[in-house]
């Protein structure tokens, strides 16, 4: 009997261990996440901008988690200070991917910072979605593009500029690194086609987080001063961009007179600002706050409930994130799985609404499709919008304009799969250029 016993005992106890071990998996499995990295520069010259690009993920995580997560998952943030370092970029990338194994990642705001984290996403076979208008010349495998190409805000501006402005002499004014190198090579060419003479062109650079402006406005005024119609396009980022609207007021320059159409200076950015002297001044995004139709006021709502402040403000690249979060969840959902390989299939042809009242759609190059708007800034640091596209606009990753590029296309569906594909010579040139 006792050997009964015993055997009895030792099958209840291991029943229990078994059905202990099995409760505890199940626990496991109700307890893991899906994480989420998010990649922005919290302090540096770029924390005015990339700051709030944070504070939207944490949001954005926060309402998926409020309608279940993500195939039955909660989704967890996990976020990590790159420091306006490009370097630190991609070691803090490798991090996110490596040691926190996130799903997918969602940062970066200069070209510069993209171009550091691309040989790791690559390597890793990891994601990025990458929410800030850039200058093109690439498509990737492992990222997705949910800010403008230049066909999407660059070359429409200088459209509108010339236009309906008659600007004639042009100012070219950018920090010195490859977002805005490249934009002013891309629409020196486009002004050139349209029969502006080179002298009628001025370029400019200067030093991220560069405060001293005097002698570059002064020439700026010294160069509008000829009889034609002059503007400044600015690719000009960060917080350089405080000290260079002072000094357009300070030396008595207003839109009137030579108005500054720029890529980099949103809601965000305004918010530190005296709006006063820059009241008519512009912006080309595809997405202002004052846009009004219902998905943009419950958006903005939900914002600044979430923010807890009444005052704070949306921006382009904060709806360039919404875009992709939501294609990254439509695409999972569609896959069944968070595998990159998978996603990377699943997203093309997903769309979302956009929160200018449409939907944007991921084509098969990496870019979404956008309206674009011209926005005149208003006193309280809004604005108004005086032009927009009339229907949606497709990225065009590579400029028709470059002697380089005018022969590439992308298309990452099977069976081209290819970044860079030569339509003349009918050959894909392997990694983006």
């Amino acid at each position: 009997m006792r050997g009964i016993h015993a055997t009895v005992s030792g099958l209840v106890s291991a029943s229990v261990l078994a059905a202990g071990l099995a409760f505890s998996s199940m626990a496991y499995a109700q307890e893991e996440t899906i994480k989420v990295g998010i990649l922005h520069s919290l302090s540096g010259t770029m924390a005015i901008s990339e700051t709030t690009l944070k504070d939207t993920m944490l949001f954005l995580i926060e309402e998926q988690n409020k309608k279940g997560g993500l195939l039955g998952k909660k989704l967890e943030a996990v976020v990590v200070d790159p420091a306006s370092d490009w370097p630190l970029f991609a070691e803090k990338a490798r991090e996110l991917i490596s040691v926190n194994k996130v799903a997918a990642v969602f940062g970066c705001w200069t070209s510069v910072s993209r171009k550091s984290v691309l040989p790791v996403f690559e390597e890793l076979n990891s994601l990025l979605f990458y929410p800030v208008q850039y200058e093109g010349e690439e498509s990737e495998r492992n990222v997705f593009y949910t800010g403008a190409a230049p066909n999407q805000q660059a070359i429409p501006a200088v459209d509108y500029l010339m236009n309906e402005e008659g600007v004639e002499r042009w100012v070219l004014a950018g920090t010195d690194y490859v977002y805005p190198q490249t934009t002013n090579k891309i629409l020196q060419a486009y002004l050139e086609s349209k029969g502006v003479a080179k002298e009628d062109i001025m370029i400019n650079y200067t030093p991220f987080g560069h405060s001293d402006w005097q002698t570059i406005v002064t020439d700026i005024k010294n160069f509008g001063s000829a009889g034609k119609k002059t503007a400044v396009v600015s690719t000009i980022n960060g917080d350089a961009n405080v000290p260079f609207y002072k000094e357009l007021a300070n030396q008595g320059i207003k839109a009137e007179d030579i108005p500054v159409v720029a890529f980099s200076v949103g809601e965000e950015e305004l918010a530190g600002l005296d709006t006063g002297p820059l009241v008519g001044h512009l912006t080309a995004w595809n997405y202002f706050q004052s846009v009004d139709v219902p998905e943009n006021a419950d958006f903005i709502a939900k914002w600044k409930e979430y923010t807890k402040n009444p005052k704070r403000v949306t921006n382009d690249p904060m709806e360039a994130h919404v875009i992709g979060f939501n294609m990254w969840v439509k695409a999972v959902e569609k896959a069944g799985t968070t595998d990159p390989d998978a996603v990377i299939d699943a997203i093309i042809g997903v769309s979302v609404p956009n929160l200018s009242g449409g939907f944007s759609t991921m084509m098969p190059n990496h870019h979404i499709t956008k309206p674009v708007l011209i926005g005149e800034i208003q006193a309280d640091g809004q604005f108004e919008v005086v032009w927009e596209t009339t229907g949606l606009v497709v990225g065009d990753e590579w400029s028709d304009y470059l002697p380089d590029s005018k022969d590439l296309i992308s298309d990452w569906r099977a069976p081209m799969s290819c970044g860079n594909f030569n339509v003349a010579t009918g050959k894909c040139g392997g990694k983006g250029m």
